[in-house]
C-alpha cells in the first residue's frame, strides 16, 4: 500500500479476564511514519452493531520511523467465545483508525475478535503430565482431524471451498483442526471461518519431515521474518489454540550429530527451542508454544510417543500392521495424528479411470495411491474383517466402512479414557487430489463413510461398548462432553442375525459433566453359548429426556463371520421440507449393517449414511439433491445397499 504520511504497521490485541464480569482489552498500536506529524489512534469495540467501548491514544514517535501507543477498552458482561459444542461463537468488531492532527483518517484496521482464554494446560497428575486445552477455565476433550492444503494449486482455493470443508468438520462435531506443518499458512478466510464455527486451530509452523540449515544466518533471518509475519497476522483469532514448531522432526530426524538423514539436537534447538518460542512469547504471549508434534516433554526427548506426557502420532496400525484392537491398549495423553486409508467412492474414482482401469491393482489405481504400502494394506485389513467383495465398486465402498471402523475403535477407546487422554485428531480431514488416502472427505468434497461415522463417535454424548468374547461380557459406557450432568437410560437388545429378539433391558445412565464411565457390564455368556458369537448382535440406544442421543452396535465376531441374511431393505421418500431436504425412511426385515444410500445421477448431500438398521426400528436420512426434483424422480435415483451387498452372489435373490 502506497502512503505519504503514516500507516498502521502493527495492531496487537491483548485480553485480561482476571476481573469477573468483564474483560479488559489492551490494544497496542504501531504506525510507520515518513513525515513528522502528530498522530492519534482511535479504537472502538462493537458487538451486534452496538458500541461496547471506545478509546483514543496519541502515538509517540520512536527512533526508527515508528510511532506507538496503547489504548485500553473495557467490555462489561462479555459474551464469551466457545469451541463448537461448548457454547456460542460471538465475535466483536475491533476497529483501529490512524488519524493525523486534524482528525483525518490516514489508515484503518478492522478485525473480529472473540473474548476468551484458550491455553494448553500441562501439570503433573497421577498418570504423568497432562496435555489438555482449557477454554475460559474449562478443560475440554479435543475432537477433530488434521488439515492439509485443500488444493494442490492453492491459488484456486476460494472462500466457498474453505466454508464447505470447515462446515463439514463442524457438522461432524469437531472442535479442533491441526494445520499440518507440511502444508501452508492458510489464508485469512480459513481462520475467519474457524472463528465463526468454533473450530480451534492447532497451528504448526511450516516445517515438516526434514532437516534444516539452522547454522545459516540468512536462512534463520528468513525464518524469523516469516514467523513474525504469520504470528502477527493470526494472533488475534479466537480459534487460535497453539503454535507448534514442526511436524515429526523429533520422530527420528534429530540425533547427536548431523548425518545424511538427521540434524543435530544443537542445530535443531536453535530454531525450535530458541527462535520460534522467542517469537511467540514476544508477539503472542497469550498463545502457548509446543516445539514439535509429536513431542515428549518429560524424560527422554527421543521417546517421542511416550504415553505419560506430551502428544503422540500413533501409526502402529497402518504402518505397523497391528490389529485395530491395538488401539484399545493405548493410554497416550493426546493423539494428534493416527489414521487409516480408504478409496474414494465410485463417482470420484470414475473421474480418473477408464473402465479398464477399474481394478485395485491396475496401474492407474496404484498411481493414485501415494502410500507405498497403500492398496495392499487396505486389502490385507479388508480381508481380515470382511468377506471378499464381488465387484470393484463394492471394494471401494467396503474400504470406506473398514476405514471408519478403524478410527471408531481408536476414538471411542480414547474418549472412554478421559481425562487421562484429552484429544484425538485423526489424519486427515481433506484431500488435495483424487486418490486413495486417509481423508474422511475426498478431493471433490464427498463424505466418506468415516465422516458420517465421525458425527456419531464425536457426538457430545456417546454410548459405546467393550466386548469380551472370552468372558462373555459387554461393558457399556457413556461419555459426556457437555457442561451439564446427563441422566438418561441405555436400552440394550440382543438379537440374532436373522432379526429374532433374544434378550434386552434398560439401564439407568447418569454421568457428570465432561466425564465418562461404565454404566453396566452385561453378562451374555448364556446367549453366546446358545447361539454362538457369529449369530449375535447387541444394539445400544441412549435416551436423554426421551430423545435418542446416541446409538451403537456390538458384535462378538468379525463382520466377515456374521451369518447375515438378506435384510430386505425398503425405502420411502417424503416431500421436501423448507430447506429442500427429502426425508428418506429405511426399514429392514432383518438386520442391515452399514446401510448406505447412493445417488445414481447428479449430486446430493445426506444427513447421515452407513447406518445400522434393525428390524422394527426405521432410520431416517435427509437427502438434499443439488438440483430440485420430484419425489418420484428422487426415489428412482436412490440406491440403497448394506454389508451383504458387498459380497452378494448371483445366487442371492435380487
Amino acid at each position: 500500500m502506497a502512503f505519504d504520511g503514516a500507516r498502521l504497521s502493527d495492531v496487537h490485541v491483548l485480553q485480561d479476564h482476571a476481573t469477573p464480569g468483564r474483560v479488559d482489552v489492551t490494544v497496542r498500536v504501531a504506525a510507520e511514519q515518513v513525515t513528522p506529524a502528530a498522530l492519534e489512534a482511535t479504537v472502538s469495540l462493537v458487538f451486534n452493531g452496538a458500541t461496547v467501548a471506545e478509546a483514543a491514544t496519541p502515538l509517540t514517535a520512536g527512533g526508527d520511523d515508528t510511532a506507538q501507543g496503547v489504548a485500553h477498552l473495557r467490555a462489561d458482561d462479555p459474551h464469551l467465545w466457545w469451541p463448537n459444542g461448548m457454547g456460542e461463537q460471538p465475535l466483536y468488531e475491533l476497529t483501529v483508525s490512524l488519524c493525523d492532527g486534524r482528525g483525518r483518517v490516514l489508515d484503518a484496521d478492522r478485525r473480529r475478535i472473540g473474548l476468551r482464554t484458550l491455553r494448553l494446560d500441562r501439570h503433573p497428575d497421577e498418570w504423568g503430565e497432562s496435555f489438555q486445552f482449557v477454554v475460559n477455565g474449562v478443560p475440554f476433550f479435543a475432537k477433530g482431524a488434521n488439515w492439509i492444503p485443500a488444493d494442490t494449486f492453492v491459488s484456486r482455493l476460494t472462500q466457498e471451498r474453505y466454508a464447505q470443508l470447515l462446515t463439514d468438520a463442524s457438522a461432524a462435531n469437531m472442535n479442533m483442526l491441526r494445520v499440518w506443518g507440511g502444508g501452508i499458512y492458510e489464508s485469512d478466510d480459513f481462520y475467519d471461518l474457524c472463528d465463526e464455527l468454533g473450530l480451534c486451530v492447532w497451528q504448526d509452523f511450516i516445517f515438516s519431515c526434514g532437516t534444516y540449515p539452522t547454522f545459516d544466518r540468512a536462512f534463520m533471518a528468513n525464518v524469523r521474518a516469516e514467523a513474525e509475519d504469520n504470528v502477527r497476522r493470526l494472533r488475534h483469532h479466537a480459534s487460535l489454540a497453539l503454535w507448534c514448531g514442526n511436524n515429526e522432526l523429533e520422530q527420528g530426524l534429530v540425533g547427536d550429530a548431523w548425518t545424511d538423514t538427521t540434524m543435530s539436537w544443537e542445530d535443531y534447538g536453535r530454531l525450535f527451542d530458541e527462535l520460534l518460542p522467542e517469537v511467540v512469547a514476544r508477539l503472542d504471549p497469550e498463545t502457548d508454544y509446543w516445539p514439535a508434534s509429536p513431542h515428549t516433554p518429560v524424560g527422554d526427548r527421543g521417546d517421542f510417543n511416550n504415553p505419560d506426557s506430551g502428544d503422540a502420532h500413533l501409526w502402529n496400525v497402518w504402518h505397523g500392521k497391528m490389529p485395530f484392537e491395538w488401539y484399545r491398549t493405548c493410554t497416550h495423553r493426546f493423539n494428534s495424528e493416527f489414521g487409516f486409508q480408504s478409496f474414494p467412492e465410485p463417482k470420484t474414482v470414475a473421474t480418473y479411470t477408464l473402465s479398464q482401469d477399474r481394478n485395485i491393482t491396475s496401474y492407474v489405481m496404484e498411481h493414485h495411491q501415494r502410500s507405498g504400502i497403500g492398496n495392499t494394506t487396505i486389502m490385507t485389513y479388508l480381508l481380515d474383517w470382511f468377506r471378499l467383495p464381488t465387484a470393484f465398486d463394492m471394494t471401494l465402498w467396503l474400504s470406506q466402512i473398514l476405514q471408519g471402523m478403524a478410527i471408531k475403535y481408536a476414538v471411542e477407546h480414547w474418549r472412554r479414557g478421559m481425562p487421562r487422554g484429552m484429544g484425538t485428531l485423526y489424519w486427515q480431514l481433506n484431500d488435495c487430489w483424487p486418490v486413495a488416502s486417509w481423508s474422511s472427505i475426498d478431493s471433490l468434497g464427498r463424505w466418506k463413510a468415516l465422516h458420517y461415522m465421525a458425527r456419531h463417535f464425536y457426538a457430545p454424548v456417546l454410548v459405546s461398548a467393550v466386548e469380551d468374547r472370552g468372558a462373555g461380557t459387554l461393558e457399556v459406557h457413556v461419555t459426556n462432553d457437555t457442561g451439564e450432568r446427563v441422566a438418561g437410560e441405555v436400552t440394550w437388545e440382543a438379537m440374532s442375525v436373522t432379526g429374532e429378539r433374544l434378550d434386552g433391558g434398560t439401564l439407568p445412565a447418569a454421568v457428570s459433566a465432561r466425564a465418562t464411565g461404565p454404566v453396566a457390564t452385561l453378562d451374555l455368556r448364556a446367549l453366546l453359548q446358545a447361539c454362538g458369537p457369529r449369530e449375535l448382535l447387541v444394539w445400544l440406544e441412549l435416551r436423554v429426556g426421551g430423545e435418542v442421543v446416541s446409538t451403537n452396535l456390538a458384535t462378538y465376531a468379525r463382520p466377515k463371520h456374521l451369518e447375515l441374511a438378506d435384510p430386505q431393505i425398503t425405502l420411502q421418500v417424503e416431500d421436501a421440507d423448507a430447506d429442500g431436504g427429502y426425508r428418506v425412511r429405511l426399514e429392514a426385515a432383518r438386520p442391515a449393517l452399514w446401510a448406505w444410500i447412493a445417488f445414481a445421477d447428479g449430486e446430493a448431500r445426506f444427513s447421515d449414511n452407513f447406518v445400522h438398521v434393525a428390524p422394527g426400528r426405521p432410520t431416517e436420512i435427509v437427502v438434499y439433491p443439488q438440483q430440485p426434483m420430484t419425489v418420484q424422480a428422487l426415489r428412482g435415483a436412490l440406491r440403497v445397499r448394506s454389508l451383504v451387498d458387498t459380497y452378494r452372489t448371483e445366487e442371492w435373490p435380487a
